[in-house]
Parts: structure tokens; C-alpha cells; sequence
């Protein structure tokens, strides 16, 4: 295209003008295009996928983001809010009410730290670490239930961690 616009502005700038405004817009409608969206298709399989878990969640009495609570305690062990927070990339703001709810189910306590109050610990109850046996089960059914194998699942997670890790490192260098 940018040797059409040199040699046509030796016609006349408003020829011009109008070419470059013409292709501006053309690139811009493509660039608005939902199937040009990078984005999209990968917001997309992420509801896709928790969409998978949600059966066999349900029958843990569990949702996702609880879920991701749970194995980061079994994880981890006792943990803080923010370092649950840091693990799953959610504020204290989402967290707490998650964590009470789990707390009313039983599966986990709040404590507030006696050193400082305003950290609060949490830790897993009987019942929370009783349900990680069942919740073992979960990644390979919700991996036969996508219908892909578990390489392509393991190429899928290596590519989005690496692009997670640069887009990490950029926000750090910013």
C-alpha cells in the first residue's frame, strides 16, 4: 500500500488524503473485527473450561474460585489472605467474601494474626482437607470431558504461562 500512496501523490494530496483515510479506516474495521480479537477466543475457552468444572465441582459443593482457594491451602498450608490473593491474582476484596462463604461450609477458619490484626490467616478444617481426595479427581475428568488430549492441554498451558509470564515482566519494566 505505500507504494500506491507514493506514487498517487504525485497527483494531488486530496487523492491522497482520501487513500490514506480510506486504508486508516479499512485497517481499523479489521483490527475491531471480534475474529480478530486475541482476547476474545481466549476469554472464551476460560468460561468454556470452568464450564467443565462445574458438574463435578457442584458435586464437591464447591464453585470455581473456591476451588482455586482450596488448592492453594492444600498447597501451601496455612496461608494469609494475600498470599492467597498473590497465588490466584485476585485483592483482598474478592477474597473475603469467598473466604467467609467457605468458612460457613466449614471448610476452612479465619483467624486474625495476634501480632498483627490485621493479617488474616487461613487454614484448612477437617472437612477442607477431607475433600481434597475428591478433588483429585477432578482435573482428569474435566480433561475427558474436554475432548482433547492431556498434551495438547499441557502445550495449551505452556503457551499461556509463558505469554502470562512476558506480559508479568512487562508490567514490572513498565
Amino acid at each position: 500500500m505505500l507504494k500506491v500512496i507514493l506514487k498517487i501523490k504525485i497527483i494531488g494530496n486530496k487523492i491522497v488524503h482520501n487513500i490514506i483515510v480510506d486504508y486508516i479506516c479499512a485497517g481499523m474495521k479489521e483490527t475491531l473485527a471480534l475474529d480478530n480479537q486475541v482476547c476474545f477466543p481466549v476469554y472464551t475457552l476460560a468460561r468454556e473450561i470452568i464450564g467443565k468444572y462445574r458438574p463435578f465441582l457442584d458435586e464437591l459443593d464447591i464453585t470455581y474460585p473456591q476451588y482455586l482457594a482450596l488448592m492453594v491451602l492444600w498447597e501451601k498450608g496455612v496461608q494469609t489472605v494475600n498470599q492467597i490473593g498473590d497465588n490466584l491474582f485476585l485483592d483482598s476484596g474478592t477474597l473475603t467474601p469467598l473466604l467467609k462463604r467457605m468458612e460457613q461450609k466449614g471448610l476452612l477458619t479465619r483467624t486474625r494474626k495476634q501480632s498483627d490484626e490485621r493479617v488474616v490467616e487461613i487454614a484448612l478444617t477437617q472437612k477442607g482437607e477431607l475433600l481434597k481426595e475428591q478433588a483429585a479427581l477432578v482435573p482428569q475428568k474435566v480433561t475427558e470431558a474436554m475432548g482433547v488430549s492431556s498434551q495438547e492441554l499441557l502445550e495449551l498451558k505452556q503457551i499461556v504461562a509463558k505469554i502470562l509470564n512476558i506480559a508479568k515482566n512487562s508490567d514490572v519494566n513498565s
